[in-house]
This record gives structure tokens, C-alpha cells and sequence, in this order.
């Protein structure tokens, strides 16, 4: 799925789904250490489990961060699957 992210510096996160699993985590911009970091955290959490611990993160003053984008993005996956 490719998601467009709103309110953080990457400007799409592209991952797959496989049997419930979260796996290809891609920020396209972004603190790449960071983004790097979240997506090797996720590959092979179950998408509830990654949408639980990452919804809701906040970077500095932002009211999302590239986590909560990331939630936001498993969420809508559920919801079209």
C-alpha cells in the first residue's frame, strides 16, 4: 500500500501486508535513521499490534510523527481490506 503522509517531514510510507503482518516498511523522506529504525521495529508485527504501540506518537510540536503516521496508514489499510 502506498500511503501519503500529512503534518511530518516523509512525504509516503509504502509497506505490504502479509498474512496480518506487517513487512516492507518504506518511508520516502524523512529522518532516514528514524524512519529506518521504525520500520525494521515493525517487519513482521502483527498491523493491530504496530497500530497500538505507534498511534498517537508525537514529534516536537506536531500533533502526528512518522509512527503515527505509519498507524494511520495500517488503519486505513484495515478499513479498505
Amino acid at each position: 500500500m502506498n500511503y501519503k503522509t500529512d503534518g511530518v517531514c516523509s512525504r509516503e510510507i509504502n509497506f505490504d501486508v502479509v498474512d496480518g503482518k506487517v513487512t516492507n516498511v518504506k518511508f520516502v523522506g524523512g529522518c532516514n535513521g528514524n524512519t529506518q529504525g521504525v520500520a525494521a521495529l515493525v517487519e513482521g508485527m502483527d498491523v493491530q499490534e504496530a497500530i497500538r504501540r505507534l498511534k498517537g506518537i508525537r514529534c516536537n510540536f506536531k500533533s502526528t510523527s512518522c509512527p503515527d503516521q505509519l498507524a494511520r496508514a495500517l488503519e486505513r489499510y484495515l478499513a479498505n481490506s
